[in-house]
């Protein structure tokens, strides 16, 4: 595994490799890597030639610099989880390197996609989000990125900025990876003790719950009797739960408003902030 640190160096040896004829699958990291991230990998590898895997705690898309500062770094434990996974390119670059001083901070035009339920409570999160990914996609430039749905959000916010900048790149979701009792696969996860963790899984079991309900009682109705299961948790405290059409991020209120529709929820448990999701209808 070649690791870089340099952008310019890293464009250059991507670029011979399309020279070749080869395909680059990309999958973006802040590290910490767990079975989620090690999902994404197997399937660029079994889509691409060349797989790139970058390793870089964004600073622009935290909003509280706490959380920047006791963000999970164990860089050996992941290059050596790369290695053995066989990816080809690890990217590891340095703030400065990533936004130098020529680097344009203008805020992206995303619709508002950055102002709505996860991007309202973490303001300019999504910018900063947008803007890295913008920047890995201009060194990197992969035929296909691979993001998780777990950041549901997230990966609507990176379609719109493929679209917006007519980026030559194709977005791959893949499924949220659990651990055995449920709980969303995240290194936010290490946080947590033993047995919060394994309690943690009542978020998924309310999702469960929930998506079997929407189907015959209206969605507020629903939405109301999952919040008030929610809050009967002790040391749990609902961020937002919300159902929204999947490409567009807006709030419907019957399955009908939409033909793909998703649930999308954040609770902070025991002070850690858990993202879940589930689509509730796909019919596109």
């Amino acid at each position: 595994m070649f690791i870089f640190k340099s952008p310019d160096l890293l464009h250059a040896r991507i670029s011979n490799r399309k020279k070749e004829g080869q395909t680059i699958g990309f999958v973006p990291t802040m590290g910490a890597l767990h079975q989620g991230h090690l999902s994404l990998i197997e399937r660029a590898k079994a889509e691409n030639d060349t797989v790139v895997c970058s390793i870089f705690v964004n600073p622009k898309q935290f909003d509280d610099k706490l959380d920047l500062v006791n963000y999970p770094n164990p860089i050996q434990k992941d290059i050596a989880m790369l290695q053995s996974l066989g990816v080809d390119i690890m990217f590891n670059p340095e703030a400065d390197q990533m936004y130098g001083e020529d680097y344009d901070n203008t805020d992206l035009d995303l619709q508002g996609l950055d102002l709505i339920h996860e991007g309202k409570q973490r303001p300019g999160h999504f910018q900063g989000v947008a803007k890295v990914v913008r920047r890995f996609f201009e060194i990197v430039e992969p035929n296909k990125a691979y993001f998780g749905q777990k950041d549901f959000q997230q990966s609507v916010v990176v379609g719109h900025l493929i679209k917006l900048f007519d980026m030559q790149t194709e977005l791959v979701v893949c499924s949220i990876v659990r651990e055995p009792h449920g709980l969303a696969m995240s290194s936010r996860n290490e946080r947590l003790s033993d047995v919060k963790r394994l309690k943690a899984a009542f978020i998924y079991k309310s999702l469960l719950k929930f998506k079997e309900r929407c189907f015959f009682k209206p969605l507020p109705e629903a939405i109301e009797t999952t919040l008030k299961y929610l809050h009967s948790i002790d040391d749990a405290t609902v961020e937002y739960f919300v159902c929204v059409d999947g490409e567009t991020m807006q709030q419907v209120n019957d399955l009908s408003e939409s033909k793909y529709v998703a649930v999308v929820t954040v609770v902070r448990y025991d002070n850690v902030r858990l993202l879940d999701n589930m689509v509730l209808k796909d019919e596109r």
